[in-house]
Order: C-alpha cells, then structure tokens, then sequence
C-alpha cells in the first residue's frame, strides 16, 4: 500500500489528476492487478489533499474500471477492465453462460481504442468511416486481414476474404447460399447454438455427427456424408464449443480427405483458433473446399463485430460480397477501421496475449477448485464442458436459485438425448475474484445430496 502518484505534473482538477496517474503506473508497470492501494484517509495525507478529493478520485476511478473496493478489505487495482454487470437478469448475480473473453488490465483496451481512435482521426478523420462503404471491406482492409491471417493461413488473401460483421452472419449467409429449405448440413452431435438457430430459421436440416473426447469421428463423418449427400460439414475443430476438444493432427487430415472424395464443401469455424494458434485449421488441407470462419469476438471482444471469411477461390468471394451485401450491407466501418489499425500496428496481437494470458489463469484457477469432478478443458479456452452428477437432474436449476447461470448440454444437442453436462463460460466472470464465487458456488451445488434437493 505504498503508492504515492505524483500529480504535480498533470492539468486539470485534483481528483482527475489522482485517476490519470493510476492509469499511467498501471500501464507502466508500476501498479499490478490486485495490488492494494492506500486508503483514502492515508493518501490524502501522503498527498496533503483533502479527503473529499481523494473520495472523488476513488470514486472516479471505480466508474473507469481501474479499480474496485473489497468489503472489509480496502481498495485494489482491478484485475479486468469490464464494468459491472447492470442487465442481468433476475435472478442471475454471476453470469457464466455468455462464452466471451475476459478484459484483463494488461490488455490496455479503454486506453487502445481511445488511441485507436485518435489515430484514424489524424490520419483520415472519424467522420470519412461514416458512411456506405464497400461491402465486405476495402481492398486495403481486406490485404491488412489477410497478410496478418497468412501466419495460419498461408492460402488467406485479400481476393479471397470477407470482412463480416461476426461468425453469426458469416453463418447464415452460408448457409443460405449453400443450401436450400431441407437440404441437410451435417455438424458435431453437440454444436454452436448459433448454427442451430440459423439453420432452423432458413429451413435447413442438421444431423449431427458422433464424437468422443477428441471430437468428432471420422469413420462416423463418412458413414454420414454416404448416407446423407450432405449440403456443407459444419465443424469446430479447435477448442470446441461447447466441448473444448480440439482435433489431432491425424484426425483433421482424415476429416479433410472424407470432405475432398465426397465432393462436400467444409464450413470451419476458427472462433477460437487465435487462443491456441499450434492448431492448424483444416482449411490448409483442403483450402479448395473450405470456407474459414475466423472472428475477434472471441479473442478481443463480441461487440467489435468484425469476423474474416477465407473462402474457396475469388469467384466464392464475389458471391458472398453479394450476400453480405444483400443482407447486412456491410460490417460497421469505424470497427473494422479501429481492428485494421490494430492489425497493422502489432497491437492486435498484444491484446489477445493477454487475453489468452488471462484465459489460462482462470482455466488454472478452476481447475483447482472442480477438482475430481469429470470436465473437459484446455488451458486457453474460455469455457470448460462439465459432466453432472446423474442423480442431480436439478443442478443448472438449483445453481440459477442460487444466483449463478451456466449453459445445460440440451442447448447444444442436434438431435438425440441431451448430455447431463453444462458449459461453464470462465471469462463471463468480470474478474478472478468473482470467478472464485462463481466456483464455490458450482462445486457446492455439484456436492448436495440428492435426497436433500429443495422442492420448488
């Protein structure tokens, strides 16, 4: 506790002065995430300020995320960026259904886009992103994305990719161009809601395929593609949702050779490729058949919207410019010029580090606590996929009584009985500590007896 800013050299109010020099230490290093701080009282006497301003600075800097009050243990620097929660809804206290990345410090991201943004506006001026652009991005846009993309995708250019707003619309603008009304489109048994509800809203008919603990099978893949004539293959190869299983080697060149003789087209969803980049995306078996999904939303943030479609050849890349087009018009321009501008200056990179960073610190932290419990994870994923105890038919309900919110399997089963296991969404958690909660609460719900369950 024994930071003392040094205020003398700023402008502005006092108080201001206080939350801008803790901003600085922590993005110099100076301040860590958790550190405490003094208290009010012994700073404004270390500062010989009034109380008052010091309670204003405290105040302010809780509004901006950077730090946060523990009850009966002071005030610390915050260990994410997010804000709390103000829409839950009732009777949700903690929220790990949402599979989104979590906002640590070190990822700068309130500091990053307000620079982000400063830049365009010295170099273009914000308001030349205001209007209609081109749909699916501009050839320079296009050429950032797809040299930085070459790292995976040696095959990504710039004639080749589409810059969408998110996977969702990625998606569904696949699927309608792929398929029509009945026509069948084969997934993993437990697949993305997402695809789910796009391809019932279009008419379309998903089967889906067996899996083990390593993912989908391939002997049960082609069996399917004989039996079905299937439309596309819709597939989560890395870091699985909701299962977290990521496909060997072996098993993805098998996958590609069952996609190539049965003249199918592979959709490959890589939302979470940029967590675990050893993973190579199937698409570079097989480029000529596949169309790469690769999003942000789960490595920087959901509400960017900006997500890059690698399709088959140039011709593909045209028609789905068209179906963009057609449909949403175009990504939002200011977003994908904040990404492209982070792209090209390294600082994309440096934010998903320290997401991933974070990512395995709070798969590390619950790994311990769920502790002898059967779960499926990887140490950069956001989720995990944990098996409930089969006399506990009431566990997501009981845990929602009790404040806390996860995904039961039944929201990712295509067809036959749901598993009796949930998602549990680790970076939903605004920081460790509430994640800690999070998880006393879990495991205390996974250890009633069955015979004392409430009746509601």
């Amino acid at each position: 506790m024994d930071w003392t800013p040094t205020i003398s050299e700023l402008s502005g109010p006092r108080y201001q002065r206080i939350v801008e020099a803790m901003e600085a230490d922590i993005a110099a290093g100076r301040l860590v995430r958790g550190q405490q701080l003094p208290t009010q009282r012994a700073l404004a006497k270390a500062l010989d300020l009034d109380l008052t301003t010091v309670t204003r600075a405290y105040t302010e800097a809780r509004r901006r995320g950077i730090m946060e009050a523990r009850v009966g243990q002071g005030s610390f620097v915050s260990e994410t960026s997010a804000r709390r929660a103000v829409d839950l809804p009732h009777p949700v206290a903690i929220d790990l259904s949402m599979n989104v990345p979590p906002h640590p410090l070190e990822a700068q991201l309130d500091e990053r886009i307000i620079a982000g943004m400063e830049a365009i506006r010295a170099q273009s001026g914000l308001t030349a992103y205001l209007n209609y652009q081109p749909p699916g991005g501009s050839a320079h846009e296009r050429e950032v994305a797809a040299r930085w993309m070459r790292a995976r995708v040696p095959h990504a250019h710039a004639d080749r990719l589409v810059v969408f707003p998110g996977t969702q619309t990625i998606l569904f603008n696949l699927l309608a161009h792929l398929a029509r009304p009945g026509d069948i489109v084969l997934t993993e048994a437990l697949t993305f809601p997402g695809i789910k509800a796009a391809a019932a809203r279009l008419g379309i008919k998903l089967v889906g395929i067996a899996m083990d603990d390593g993912g989908i099978l391939p002997d049960a893949l082609a069996k399917a593609c004989r039996a079905h004539k299937p439309k596309a293959v819709y597939l989560i190869p890395t870091l699985h949702n909701p299962t977290t299983a990521t496909l060997v080697p072996e098993r993805r060149g098998a996958i590609a050779k069952i996609i190539r003789d049965t003249g199918t087209i592979l959709i490959e969803d890589d939302a979470y490729g940029l967590l675990d980049r050893s993973a190579s995306p199937i698409a570079n078996l097989i480029p000529e058949r596949t169309y790469l999904a690769t999003t942000l939303s789960k490595c920087i943030a959901p509400a960017l919207r900006v997500a890059y479609l690698v399709t088959p050849d140039s011709e593909a890349q045209r028609e789905m410019r068209t179906y963009l087009q057609a449909t949403v018009q175009m990504p939002a321009p200011l977003m994908v010029a904040l990404v492209t501008h982070w792209i090209e200056s390294g600082i994309a990179d440096r934010i998903i580090a320290a997401i991933r960073s974070e990512a395995v610190g709070r798969q590390q932290l619950a790994q311990r606590a769920l502790k002898g419990f059967q779960l499926l994870a990887k140490p950069a994923a956001h989720h995990l996929w944990l098996r409930l105890p089969e006399d506990r038919p009431d566990v997501a309900a009981h845990l929602l009584r009790n404040g806390l919110a996860v995904v039961a399997g039944d929201a990712f089963t295509v067809d036959g009985t749901p598993p009796h296991a949930a998602r549990v969404s680790l970076g939903a958690a605004r920081n460790r500590s509430e994640l800690t909660e999070a998880l006393r609460i879990l495991v205390g719900a996974l250890q009633k007896p069955a015979d004392t369950r409430q009746i509601v």
